[in-house]
Formats: C-alpha cells, sequence, structure tokens
C-alpha cells in the first residue's frame, strides 16, 4: 500500500543473510539471463607468473579490506594471480558498478552499428514517456556522461532511497519513468545510477536483441571470456539492471581493461571503434577529471590510468603507458579518497608496481 514493499526483499536477501548491503553474492536471489561464451581464449602466463611474493602491505590491504582477487597482468600475460576467502578464479562475484562502463561500451557498438543514430539523439526518441521540465533536451550523451538532471538519490543505506528500490523492485523501468528530468542536461557531472540504467532503456529498445546477448555477440564471445557471465535482469520489463550487477569472475572482468588499454582492438581484430574509446577516456566535463564516457579516470606516476570501479571496492584498472591491468576484487573497501595516495585503490596500483620493480 505505502509503495515500499520491495524492502521486504532487501530485508531477506540483505539481512537475513548476515549481510548490511548489496554483497558479492547476492546475483542468485535474482533473476539472470546469461551471458554466453563460445572460444574461450586463456590468458596467456608470463613466465615470471607468480615468482614474486605480494608485498607485507599488499597482504595487510587484502585482509584488512578482506580481498577476494587480486590479478596483475603485464604486457598482456598473467604476471600475479592470488585468491582469497576460499575463492578461485572461477568464483562469480557481482560487477556492482563496473557495469557502467560495460554499458558504455555496448553503446560504443551501438553507435558503430547504427542502432543508436548519434551521442546527440534525444532521448525521448526511445523513452517517449520520460517526464520532467527538462526531458526533450535529454541526450545519450547526458546519460553516458552523468549530466543528466535526473532527480535521483544515490543513497545505499537508506532503505527508502530510490538506489534501493531499484535493486530490489521487480520493474525497474517503471520506477525510472517516474523519476522527473528536474534540471538542465548536460550543467556538469553528478555521479547518478539511474543516468546507467535509462541508458540501458534507451538501448533496448533500440537493439533488436536483450543487452545481455548483445553484450555476449560483441564482446564476451570474440574477448575470449573463459566463463558465462550472469546479468540480473527485471521479469517485469525484461531489463537488465545496468548500473550494476554482473556476476563474472576476475580473469573475464580483466578483458574489458584489456580492450579500453589497446584502443577497442583485440589481438588485432577491432571490437570497438578507437575514436569513440578515445572520447570515452578524456573528461566529458572538464570541472570533473575523474570520469569519461562510464569509465573512471585518473594518474599514476604522471601516466594517466582508465578503470572500472564498483561497489566494495571492485576495481580492472588499466595502465596503457606500462601495458598493466590490475585487478582487485573484495567484500569492503576503505574510506579514502581515491584522490589520496594512501588510499587502497591507490595502494593496490603502487604495491602492483614495487612487486614489478618499475
Amino acid at each position: 500500500m505505502t509503495g515500499h514493499g520491495y524492502i521486504l526483499k532487501a530485508i531477506r536477501v540483505v539481512y537475513m543473510t548476515g549481510h548490511t548491503s548489496a554483497f558479492l553474492g547476492d546475483y542468485s536471489y535474482f533473476n539472470n539471463r546469461t551471458i554466453a561464451i563460445e572460444k574461450p581464449q586463456p590468458w596467456p602466463i608470463s613466465q615470471d607468473y607468480n615468482k614474486v611474493k605480494s608485498t607485507l602491505k599488499l597482504d595487510s590491504l587484502h585482509t584488512a579490506n578482506k580481498s577476494i582477487a587480486y590479478l596483475i597482468i603485464k604486457n598482456d600475460s598473467l604476471w600475479f594471480e592470488e585468491y582469497y576467502d576460499s575463492y578461485n578464479r572461477d568464483s562469480k562475484t557481482n560487477s556492482f558498478s563496473m557495469a557502467k562502463s560495460m554499458v558504455a561500451a555496448a553503446l560504443g557498438k551501438a553507435l558503430e552499428l547504427g542502432y543508436i543514430t548519434s551521442l546527440e539523439d534525444k532521448v525521448k526518441k526511445y523513452l517517449p514517456e520520460l517526464s520532467g521540465q527538462y526531458a526533450d533536451d535529454l541526450t545519450v550523451k547526458d546519460l553516458v556522461t552523468m549530466q543528466s538532471g535526473l532527480k535521483w538519490d544515490e543513497s545505499y543505506n537508506s532503505p527508502f532511497s530510490v538506489t534501493t528500490k531499484a535493486y530490489f523492485y521487480d520493474n525497474l523501468s517503471e520506477t525510472m519513468l517516474q523519476l522527473p528530468i528536474s534540471s538542465a542536461p548536460g550543467q556538469g557531472f553528478k555521479y547518478q545510477s539511474g543516468d546507467t540504467q535509462l541508458l540501458a532503456m534507451v538501448l533496448s529498445e533500440a537493439l533488436p536483441i536483450s543487452l545481455s546477448e548483445f553484450l555476449s555477440t560483441y564482446f564476451w564471445k570474440p574477448m575470449g571470456a573463459e566463463k558465462e557471465a550472469l546479468w540480473q535482469y527485471n521479469a517485469k520489463d525484461g531489463v537488465e539492471k545496468a548500473y550494476c550487477c554482473i556476476a563474472s569472475n576476475a580473469l573475464d572482468f580483466a578483458r574489458f581493461g584489456k580492450l579500453y588499454k589497446d584502443k577497442g582492438t583485440w589481438y588485432g581484430n577491432s571490437l570497438l571503434d578507437s575514436t569513440y574509446i578515445a572520447t570515452s577516456t578524456i573528461p566529458a566535463d572538464p570541472q570533473s577529471p575523474e570520469y569519461g564516457y562510464g569509465w573512471w579516470l585518473g594518474e599514476y606516476r604522471n601516466k594517466n590510468i582508465v578503470y572500472m570501479d564498483g561497489h566494495l571496492g571492485q576495481y580492472v584498472i588499466a595502465i596503457p603507458e606500462d601495458n598493466i591491468i590490475i585487478v582487485r576484487l573484495g567484500h569492503a573497501t576503505d574510506k579514502r579518497k581515491r584522490t589520496n595516495p594512501n588510499s587502497a585503490f591507490y595502494q593496490y596500483i603502487d604495491q602492483a608496481y614495487k612487486m614489478m620493480g618499475i
């Protein structure tokens, strides 16, 4: 009667399983579509594979933040690999917001194939029900760069926030279309999961197949993913929970780091337009240098880094200049901002460099 019935599911899935928020294995409580594989391509193994031990500092970080996987891929070969807390290389875990970067890649492919005409397309072309004072002005580009003006509450702890409702409600599209575009789009970056969900709804209208099948056909299969993945979706509207919720493993998540590091090519085959990736990995808003098109941006030792970032510290970090990819997955993260060189995020990079002697 109050419209908050989804909270009962949240209690059952989260608190009654001993957790306090969304967790790595929660995908098993939701409907999932399969992201299929075709011809697995295992990562090449470096001749120095696991010859160097983790640093004491890195070990302490893994313990404090409850890591479950840590990889270093150097020159496209697996250089270091370790798992914790009974997890292994085949364990599926929730991507959380790393999925946003994959949705951005899917948008690039949809543009390349002509399913989306232009980044400047009006969202109402695909979602005519969109409401709000500025709904007519909203473009696809505004969504992928998170400059929508959508009325959204990015709160993970309140049971009454729209973020919580989106996670547990069984008709996500209905929820999204009830939210107005209440501010002028294109006026600045504001991180909002709802922007990526609206983008997925646009893609779902434009594509001839589901978003899960699209990701499988144009990325998962040609990149040689070794394991099928799962993507949560809402049974009533059939749309994937695109701002989160791809269950896969560290080795397959890492493939997107290689794809963006190599400007859209996969061992010489073009999977994504290099111009789109180049534009994706520079700041979309000059006032917010940390974000491009669904990918986070930063620097390490004056070198550009691009990375996927998910709740609880899920990271795929690509450093193109040094041909390095670092993956960290886990149950928790520290509270330091990523701009802080002492944050766990930057220490996962710094300690990897110490291990490699770079």
